[in-house]
């Protein structure tokens, strides 16, 4: 996923500058007069549309020339106990993130079940290849700097898809940058010269990912009226659940499928490596 990232922290601060340029060339989606239309509207927060429509085609474009044929070979390739380690791992490597957003978010009790998961399959778990914290029953959280924003009060802004990168907002893109140079295995990394572990860690996460959810990822794309509308709506309510600490729980009759019914895994944007599930109508856009 980011082969372009030979320094990693230069590189993607010159693909957020290539984004935001596009951005501002792209121009915007202009607000329909009719009052219905105009309330779809201002609720879809997306005034990007245009821009964020061809992003959308463009990474559809990449899964299917390069990542889903990569992405079935791998999971068709791989014995089933080999990607579980290889989950395991990429999950353990985000726990002391998860720790840290709790405690910003004043759930220091969260910030001890994540720590403790990362320490406790980091010694017992072969360095986390194996998830003995969960037969242990030590609970697992999702949090990111996105989320943290958003419990302190500040607005999601405008929605967003970048290329490679995926479904966004401008509150949750500043999240992910802050995620990125905070986390402390990068730090390692960045620090002791060995920069190519960056892009591996990352693409690691997206084949991994990617190979999860091959069948669902079909399945919802078949069945949506509109898959760009289809991923922004499940987007934009996976979001509020998670910040809200909600069982994520994404039925939703408006989200345009027809009859869909898909078992997928649930932290489909910020969390590649997660080996948790849910019964949900969900897909990455980076990945479709």
């Amino acid at each position: 996923m980011n082969s372009v990232l030979n320094k990693p922290a230069s590189k993607i601060g010159q693909l957020a500058a290539a984004a935001i340029l596009a951005l501002g060339l792209s121009g915007c989606a202009t607000p329909p007069t009719d009052p219905e239309a105009l309330k779809a509207y201002e609720e879809a927060n997306d005034p990007l549309e245009p821009f964020n429509r061809a992003m959308f085609g463009l990474n559809n474009t990449i899964d299917t020339i390069a990542v889903k044929p990569t992405a079935s070979a791998y999971d068709k390739v791989m014995p089933e106990f080999i990607k579980n380690m290889v989950t395991n791992f990429l999950t353990n490597l985000k726990q002391p993130v998860i720790a840290a957003n709790s405690l910003l978010q004043g759930n220091p009790e969260a910030m001890g079940d994540s720590l403790g998961r990362f320490f406790f399959n980091t010694l017992a778990g072969a360095g986390g290849l194996f998830d003995p914290a969960s037969g242990a029953g030590v609970p697992k959280h999702q949090e990111d700097f996105g989320q943290t924003l958003a419990v302190w009060g500040v607005e999601e802004g405008a929605y967003l898809v970048l290329p490679i990168f995926g479904p966004t907002t401008v509150r949750d893109g500043a999240g992910r940058l802050v995620d990125y140079a905070a986390d402390p295995v990068n730090y390692w990394i960045r620090h002791n010269d060995r920069d190519s572990l960056v892009t591996a860690r990352a693409g690691a996460e997206f084949m991994d990912f990617r190979a999860r959810n091959l069948d669902e990822i079909d399945r919802l794309e078949e069945t949506s009226i509109d898959f760009y509308a289809t991923i922004r709506s499940i987007y934009r309510q996976q979001r509020r659940q998670l910040i809200n600490n909600e069982e994520l729980d994404l039925q939703d009759p408006e989200l345009g499928t027809q009859g869909t019914d898909l078992s997928i895994d649930e932290d489909l944007y910020d969390d590649p490596a997660s080996d948790e599930s849910l019964s949900a109508a969900d897909a990455p856009e980076n990945a479709g």
